[in-house]
């Protein structure tokens, strides 16, 4: 295991376009970190050069302190695992997980290769399927394949390359868990590459947000949800995404197309002298009346329900609105950054999925004030972060994380004992 630094890091390329530009980030020893961000946005360009396939043009790279900048992708000591598996159609299962070892040329005797590729398959439960080509597996099985020849190298880190896109949604839940288990039993330092929001926050201790290149934020999955730091983090992280409206503010409350925002003193010194600001309510905020009484202090709204999506475990209400002059473009920009359609600008609101709720439906909503957020129309900062409450997120998410560690080796650690020690009978 190994602790990974970037200080300033640069990717340009000869036409002068950065598809990395100035990244920091300290990744702590058998940290899982995660790379998230849309297309292009130079996250994958970033574990490239990591592991030694990318130049680096600026800045210092170091594994425990060694500076690798220079250092050939063999001389890192860097296990990665790719989209395509690109796995060995002819050879076994067995042989694709062993090929890295092989490679080293008598490095390793038959006896200690044959001792870690059947660790790695009874780690990822491929005991049964060590005879069987490629050819005859299921990309979950392919996937694990791929991952067993990184665990056999017991290298210093491990490095995934959206190594679920080629999944369907059953199989990249199942993945993900395996991913997760895998990971927090051995420890080893990973990063890891995706565009799945859905990956990012179930998976990492930290993820690390890009935007054309450049990080806009890294923390904890639970504090990027509810204390992002700009308008592009709060846009990216969650789905359904958050609601952005306009807000016009007054002397006593900020208005939007959905209920007067009520303007605390604290709130009023966060906004200052603005008198437009972009007001962000996650879709989760909204509760219907029917099935929720609305508290004292709420902010309640009529709204007529365009289209309703029942999903078993929740129903999706869209209520289409018109934005300002004054926000529509930031909001434009922004859903061009998120890889948007430039659709209807519309409300969506997360509700139980008991609600009767139907297309055409007009529904009297609430939310809570205090949970919104807002957000300086041109610069995209959010103004009510709260950087205490962001920190101890951040602490509750490393506590969490080293318990679930040390369970899962502990569990490990039994599972071993029971095996050299059977029961008698």
């Amino acid at each position: 295991m190994s602790a990974i630094t970037l200080k300033n890091i640069v990717k340009e390329y000869g036409d002068g376009y950065a598809a990395v530009n100035d990244v920091s980030l300290d990744i702590a020893d058998g940290e899982f970190v995660i790379l998230v961000g849309p297309s292009g946005c130079g996250k994958s360009t970033l574990l490239r050069m990591i592991v030694g396939l990318e130049d680096i043009t600026d800045g210092e790279l170091r594994i425990d302190d060694e500076l690798v900048n220079d250092k050939a992708p063999r001389d890192r000591d860097l296990a990665m695992v790719f989209q395509n598996y690109a796995l060995y159609p002819h050879l076994t299962v067995y042989e694709n997980i062993a090929f890295p070892l092989r490679l080293t040329k008598g490095a390793f005797s038959h006896e200690e290769i044959d001792r870690r590729v059947r660790s790695a398959s009874t780690i990822l439960e491929l005991d049964e399927h060590l005879d069987r080509k490629p050819a005859n597996l299921s990309g979950g099985q392919r996937q694990r394949v791929a991952m067993g020849r990184a665990i056999v190298r017991e290298a210093r880190a491990f490095l995934f390359d959206e190594p679920l896109s080629n999944l369907d949604a059953k199989l990249r839940g199942q993945m993900r868990t395996e991913i997760a288990r895998i990971q927090r039993t051995l420890g080893t330092t990973t990063v890891y590459v995706t565009h799945d929001q859905t990956e990012a926050l179930t998976l990492g201790d930290r993820v690390a947000v890009l935007r054309k290149g450049v990080l806009q934020q890294v923390a904890s999955p639970r504090a990027l949800y509810e204390q992002p730091v700009n308008l592009f983090v709060a846009g990216f992280i969650g789905s359904p995404p958050m609601n952005f409206l306009p807000g016009t503010v007054g002397d006593q409350a900020v208005s939007t197309p959905f209920g007067d925002i009520p303007l605390t003193d604290d709130l009023r010194s966060k906004v200052g002298d603005r008198g437009i600001v972009i007001v962000g309510i996650r879709p989760d905020s909204f509760h219907d009346v029917d099935d929720a009484e609305a508290p004292e202090g709420a902010v309640t709204v009529e709204a007529e329900i365009d289209v309703t999506e029942w999903l078993g475990s929740e129903l999706y209400a869209y209520v289409p609105f018109e934005s300002h002059d004054d926000v529509a473009a930031k909001l434009e920009e922004l859903d061009r950054d998120l890889d948007g359609e430039g659709m209807r600008t519309q409300l969506v609101v997360s509700l139980d999925a008991m609600s009767t709720l139907a297309d055409g439906d007009r529904a009297t909503l609430w939310y809570d004030p205090t949970g919104v957020h807002l957000f300086d129309p041109e610069s995209g900062d959010n103004l009510t972060r709260d950087p205490e409450r962001a920190d101890t997120l951040d602490e509750q998410g490393a506590k969490a994380r080293k318990r679930a560690i040390e369970r899962a080796r502990a569990k490990a650690e039994k599972g071993e004992a029971e095996v050299a020690v059977p029961s008698a009978g």
